[in-house]
């Protein structure tokens, strides 16, 4: 019998109504929410008692402190701790993540050592332990071992450069950051102590390169006083200018956005210079005339044509600074990293200029603890030492490797400019160790890997971060204890030193802590407890403009090639030792990444000008090397540059990181800055081409 149209359609009618009606089909799905909720590893209510612990988070590099509540004594999430001056009640998006990361499936769970066969095999920590010896052994005398930590500021620095000195060595060394050029800066200029920014106290915030409210310094203190400043239905009680070449968070946050070039902060802030000399702005430093003669060279016209900068919004500002009751400059890298001195000398100058050195809401010199590792080095002496050159110095032949290699809680393979070269570094290092919590791309080239516990399961410290305005110290206390076969690596190293023979001055990791907590002198009592020590104390700033150094440090070439790329760093996107957590996957947006390609911006006049439209796949290639991305057509980007984050193109971690996007870093070269032979990696230039 044939079946015509109104009959087919009869026909899937009651079919549609058999199978509503029927138990079978709802049974079946039933059956299939019970069984896909029962996989072993979807996360479990826990029932218990709820309970809140205060510590820091080791893993954002704002230090910022944090509250973790634990139900029935596990950690379940982080919050902001509102009682913690780095807080405030804040907490980043790194910090966010920790819990999660504490049970991630990627975390190490056990020694591994390096097989014949170039696989990695679990090893018990009494094997690994004489293992660690035996190859350090072979590590003494003539700067035979070196170390590579990712700790920007806490003590364990003290004991692991004690470590190395011990052994004959001075290879000691912190990952770069924003700090070492400042150090740089601050010292050159005559400074004693530690910068730091007053921003909670200014009126007026200039930030010039610096990303101060996304992944500068103490970020999450910073956007605290911005919120502060702005408050909700009011007029603001300061304003916040960001100058830069790419509308990033700071950016959009603040008051203002002036787009300049990257690599140009140093000339655009000395056109300011000359601006507020010329109104009348002066210095009773000794050098302060040699200063404005060369400020003098630097007109509005000629600033403009340098930095992209319009003449008369450089103009408007310069008036809006001097107006200001308590301005304040702060000059950066727009990526936390690879900037030189000459740009946070500039900066300083302007706020010399100002009055606001070591006033309320200026630039304040805070004063360091003393060491409390006899046989270590102090802060000032680790600031002096320049991983990126001495790494290159070893892969090129011109400097001699070590014979064997520490790297804490660090990735440079991943997180240097050309870190894929540092590879070639650690090729010429016999034995090579990372003390780490996850097997990144550093630890895929070491022979021995060490489980570290992570820093919400151990004790640990936060010494006054880079960039906040006042002196803050604060204990990192375990929440729980090791969840996995790992251990601190304090009390391993004191051990293993005293196995070696080495005479590090230090019974305890706890002990080292109790006595930096009383050089700074702080309740160590209180500190355990979760409250931060504070002290508004400043401490002399005869200063210098050094116009001599200024004036030659300042002739960085930047490559000619058609477009500058600019770096954007979000610290959702992970740090330079952590990759992306997965609990943050979910706040980078589709023109970041998606699928497995990474995807840069460009404004919209660049891309016509280039024959580029949204979502085409281009090569960005310089001598450095080349990646393959999209394009996303964006206009907060400063005209002929190229915007590309960080955080992408991990080949190690985890499953949430690996084979996603390119790493910027292989774009980026390392060149010297005149005068004060610093590493610096900020004015990169690119080709595009269509893939």
């Amino acid at each position: 019998m044939a079946l015509d149209r109104r009959g087919f359609l009869k026909f899937i009618g009651g079919a549609t109504a058999g199978i509503l009606a029927t138990p079978v089909v709802w049974k079946g799905l039933d059956d299939v929410s019970i069984w896909s909720q029962n996989w072993s590893w979807i996360p479990r209510n826990i029932k218990g008692a709820n309970s809140y612990v205060p510590t820091v988070s080791k893993l954002c590099p704002t230090g910022v402190g944090v509250r973790v509540r634990l139900v029935d004594g596990r950690p379940v999430r982080v919050i902001g701790n509102p009682e913690h001056p780095l807080s405030k009640g804040g907490v980043s998006s790194i910090a966010a993540a920790e819990v999660q990361m504490l049970y991630s499936p990627a975390r190490m769970k056990r020694p591994l050592k390096r097989s014949p066969d170039g696989a990695y095999v679990m090893i018990s920590w009494e094997e690994a332990e004489a293992m660690l010896l035996d190859g350090l052994k072979a590590a003494k005398g003539g700067d035979a071992l070196a170390c590579i930590s990712g700790d920007d500021n806490g003590t364990i620095n003290e004991l692991l450069s004690a470590f190395v000195q011990q052994s004959g060595s001075k290879s000691f060394f912190l990952m770069p950051g924003e700090a070492q050029p400042a150090a740089k800066a601050w010292d050159l200029m005559g400074g004693e102590g530690q910068i730091g920014y007053d921003i909670e106290k200014s009126d007026f915030v200039l930030a010039i390169g610096a990303n101060v409210l996304e992944a500068w310094g103490t970020a999450i203190r910073n956007r605290h006083a911005f919120g502060a400043s702005h408050p909700h239905g009011a007029e603001p009680t300061a304003q916040f200018v960001y100058a830069g070449p790419v509308l990033n968070n700071t950016a959009t946050g603040a008051d203002d956005w002036l787009p300049i070039r990257p690599g140009t902060e140093s000339a655009f802030a000395l056109g300011l210079a000359h601006l507020l000399i010329k109104a009348g702005a002066s210095s009773s430093a000794p050098d302060f005339d040699a200063f404005r003669s060369l400020a003098a060279s630097f007109s509005p016209e000629k600033v403009a044509a340098q930095t992209g900068v319009d003449a008369k919004a450089l103009t408007a500002l310069a008036q809006a600074l001097a107006k200001a009751k308590h301005p304040l400059v702060i000059v950066g890298s727009e990526f936390s990293q690879g900037a030189g001195a000459a740009p946070v000398m500039a900066g300083i100058a302007l706020n010399m200029l100002l009055g606001s050195v070591n006033r309320d809401g200026g630039l304040r010199a805070l004063p360091v603890a003393r060491k409390v590792v006899p046989a270590g080095m102090d802060r000032k002496a680790m600031l002096q030492q320049d991983l990126t050159l001495w790494a290159s110095a070893i892969a090129s032949g011109k400097a001699k490797a070590p014979k064997a290699m520490l790297v804490y809680e660090a990735n440079p393979v991943y997180a240097l400019p050309q870190g894929s070269a540092f590879k070639d570094t650690l090729a010429k290092v016999p034995f090579k160790v990372a003390f780490t919590s996850f097997l990144d791309e550093t630890a895929m080239q070491c022979d021995l890997v060490i489980p570290v516990s992570m820093g919400l399961e151990r004790l640990d410290d936060v010494c006054t971060p880079y960039g906040c305005g006042e002196v803050v110290y604060s204990l990192a206390t375990p929440v729980t204890a090791p969840l996995f076969d790992t251990k601190p690596a304090g009390d391993a190293l004191i051990a293993l030193g005293g196995k070696l023979g080495l005479d590090l001055g230090v019974a305890s990791f706890e002990d080292m802590l109790k006595a930096k907590a009383a050089a700074h002198g702080a309740d160590f009592d209180k500190l355990a407890e979760g409250t931060a020590f504070t002290s508004r104390a400043t401490v002399g700033a005869n200063l210098s403009f050094r116009p001599d150094v200024l004036s030659k440090a300042l002739d960085v070439k930047a490559p000619a090639l058609p477009l500058a790329l600019a770096p954007v760093m979000k610290l959702n996107m992970g740090t330079s030792k952590t990759a992306i957590p997965p609990f943050n996957t979910k706040t980078i947006r589709r023109w970041e990444v998606q699928g497995k390609e990474g995807y840069v911006m460009l404004n919209g006049a660049t891309a016509r000008k280039l024959g580029l439209a949204q979502h085409d796949r281009v090569v960005l290639s310089n001598p450095t090397g080349k990646v393959t991305v999209r394009v996303n057509i964006f206009e907060g980007v400063m005209n002929d540059t190229v915007a590309m984050p960080l955080g992408f193109g991990h080949t190690a971690f985890d499953e949430f990181s690996k084979g996603k996007g390119e790493n910027v870093m292989h774009l980026l070269a390392p060149s010297t800055e005149p005068v004060t032979g610093l590493a610096v990696w900020t004015g990169a230039g690119v080709n595009i081409a269509k893939a």
